[in-house]
């Protein structure tokens, strides 16, 4: 694990297309500001891993007949995707919609939060 030291207002690349932010520093808690390309997705571990979880569940259930083997008619009306992420007025990935089933619901920061 590479381990950097950066303060308020100091950015890390990742490669040439992802910058991670210091957006604020209070006691024990760093706020980072993460632009990314929307391809990209940016999820809290925790996010994540519920995420991966409920689409675990979701492909071992029973799929209706005629459909393909853990297949599920998930998401909006008809079997279609909801929409995957939240993206600020900029365009970069935010984070994923609320994983369904977890209680974990994700909020954008207010316009113009973190771009200084």
């Amino acid at each position: 694990m590479l381990v950097l030291s950066r303060q308020c207002d100091e950015t890390i690349m990742i490669g040439d297309e992802i910058e991670i932010t210091i957006v604020d520093i209070r006691g024990d808690k760093v706020r980072l500001g993460i632009n990314a390309p929307g391809r990209i997705t940016v999820h809290r571990k925790e996010v994540y891993e519920a995420i991966r979880r409920e689409n675990e569940s979701a492909s071992r259930l029973d799929a209706p007949s005629g459909w393909p083997s853990g297949a599920s008619p998930v998401g909006r009306p008809g079997g279609k995707p909801g929409p995957a992420k939240h993206r600020s007025s900029r365009g970069s990935a935010l984070a994923a919609g609320p994983a369904v089933g977890t209680g974990i619901a994700v909020q954008s920061p207010a316009p113009g939060a973190g771009s200084r």
